[in-house]
């Protein structure tokens, strides 16, 4: 028993000396350890100290240099200022010293001026002292004369002055009517010249063809047989296109042909459309007639339309009320002294359109009245009034323009032009209207417009004959020498023009020309 219990005790004795060994050594162990991370934290916080220190270092330099270069910049800055300054300050005192010269050598002057006007002031006062004396020795000879003057003359000083007023302003009228005869004339030479290189603009950039409109219309028939079934029997067929229609139908000896009469060009195209397609299709009979005439009317009606549509895109006029269009379209069948009124209102619209460009105006209201100033006259046939006043009313419902407007009644004087567009539109129309072929003239009206020419003329005293030369483009006026003078000619003329403005209607203008001749004759025997 105690072998084991001494050998117990043993081992007891050395596991306790065997730990106590192996704490030990651990504990070395771990305060190695411990020395070593020691050691290493050590080296590492001295490397990080001295990394850091190396770039506290780099730092300063960096700044330290940053800090030169600014300090550098800021000084060449404010140098560049100072001599900035001192450049203005230069500049300043220049300025000022030459300001300083220039106010002395206008003091010098004023100075110069004052010492002359004193010296011109006592001339003067020894002139007026002069003059006192010279007033009263004229006041005598005055007084003196015009006593020996009224003793010689039979007048006395107030009759003398009247007088000579009267001879003053027989002078001052006859100077002032020349000088208005020179500034009229060269106003004249200057507007005609500059007028007629607009208007030459204008109509060399448009050139159109005119053809007077008849009042017949000519159907060409397949054969003479087709006369007969025209007719009808007892000439009913015939009796029912007139009736249908209102055209006078014309069957004579012509070969192959009919011809169609009217006044009214809308009714006489129906008539003509009608009688084309009643041959074409060989049916002639009254209601064959009353069928083919309302289709060929409605035919007329859309042409119309799309001549109007056609002329508005021509033009490049757009935003036009349906009614006007339908309206304007009328004008293709409408005349006024054999010319096509559709086509006279283009080409005004041309024209206007031209030289409104000519003269920096507004181009598209000038051919949109142009277009629009006849429009009336579509109407006529249908209500009562001018083409003037339908035209005015039917642009005026449907939402146009004043200058529109005012185109419409200014371009037959029944309102004033308010518009530069609106005179060229009247110009236009009376270049169309006027020029040679566009209308022809009855002879009897164009007698009488002559013979009212001259006799506007004859209405003024002085006058001894008239003479209207060049289809009355031109009035010549013969003066009696002894009533007029040279000085009134221009007066009378000028009054003769007014007359024709006020009183006719014309296309283009009329020129007035008084002549005054004065004869001496005698003979030798």
């Amino acid at each position: 028993m105690e072998t084991p219990l001494a050998l117990a005790l043993a081992v007891a004795l050395g596991l306790f000396v065997g730990l106590g060994l192996g704490v030990w050594f651990a504990r070395a162990g771990e305060r190695t350890r411990r020395e070593a991370e020691e050691k290493t934290a050590a080296s590492r916080a001295r490397q990080i100290l001295e990394e850091a220190e190396s770039k506290a270092e780099s730092l300063r330099k960096e700044a330290t240099l940053k800090g030169r270069e600014e300090a550098y910049e800021l000084r060449e800055a404010w140098e560049r200022e100072e001599a900035r300054r001192r450049e203005d300050l230069e500049r300043l005192e220049r300025r000022l010293s030459e300001r300083s010269d220039s106010l002395d050598r206008r003091f010098d002057r004023l100075k110069e001026r004052d010492t002359r006007q004193e010296e011109r002031d006592e001339e003067l006062r020894r002139r007026e002292e002069g003059l006192e004396g010279r007033v009263k020795e004229v006041e005598e000879l005055e007084s003196q004369a015009r006593t020996k003057l009224e003793s010689l003359a039979g007048l006395s000083a107030q009759q003398a002055k009247e007088r000579l007023i009267e001879e003053f302003e027989d002078e001052a009228r006859a100077e002032a009517a020349n000088t208005v005869r020179e500034i009229r004339e060269e106003a004249q030479r200057t507007a005609n010249r500059e007028a007629k290189r607009v208007i030459s603009e204008a109509i060399q950039r448009m050139a159109s063809d005119e053809t007077s409109q008849s009042t017949v219309s000519v159907v060409q028939l397949p054969s003479d047989d087709m006369k007969g079934r025209v007719i009808g029997r007892e000439g009913r067929n015939i009796r029912a296109f007139e009736q249908a229609t209102g055209i006078d139908v014309i069957i004579d000896d012509t070969p192959e042909a009919v011809v169609l009469s009217g006044f009214d060009p809308v009714r006489r195209e129906v008539a003509r459309l009608a009688m084309e397609k009643l041959v074409e299709d060989g049916r002639i009979h009254p209601g064959r007639i009353e069928e083919i005439v309302e289709k060929s009317r409605a035919e007329v009606e859309e042409g119309m339309v799309e001549a109007a549509e056609q002329a508005l895109y021509e033009l490049g006029i757009h935003d036009v009320h349906p009614q006007i269009v339908k309206v304007l379209g009328r004008l293709q069948f409408r005349t006024s002294f054999g010319q096509n009124q559709l086509l006279h209102s283009k080409e005004v619209a041309r024209l206007a359109g031209n030289m409104a460009t000519e003269m920096g105006l507004d181009v598209q209201m000038a051919k949109r009245a142009g277009l629009l100033h006849d429009v009336g006259k579509g109407l006529t046939h249908e209500q009562e009034g001018t083409h003037v006043e339908l035209g005015h009313e039917l642009c005026r419902e449907h939402g146009e323009s004043e200058v529109v407007l005012n185109a419409i009644r200014a371009h037959h004087d029944e309102e004033p032009h308010r518009y530069p567009e609106t005179f060229l539109v009247t110009a236009a129309d009376a270049i169309s209207g006027s020029r040679p072929g566009a209308r022809r003239e009855m002879f009897e009206t164009y007698v009488k417009r002559l013979e009212r020419l001259e006799n506007i003329a004859k209405d003024f005293p002085g006058v001894e004959r008239c003479f209207a030369v060049q289809a009355g483009r031109e009035v010549r006026v013969m003066v009696e020498p002894e009533s007029v003078s040279d000085e009134e000619m221009a007066q009378i003329s000028e009054k003769v023009a007014r007359r024709f403005e006020e009183e006719l209607q014309y296309p283009g203008q009329i020129k007035v020309v008084v002549i005054r001749e004065t004869r001496a004759v005698d003979f030798a025997r």
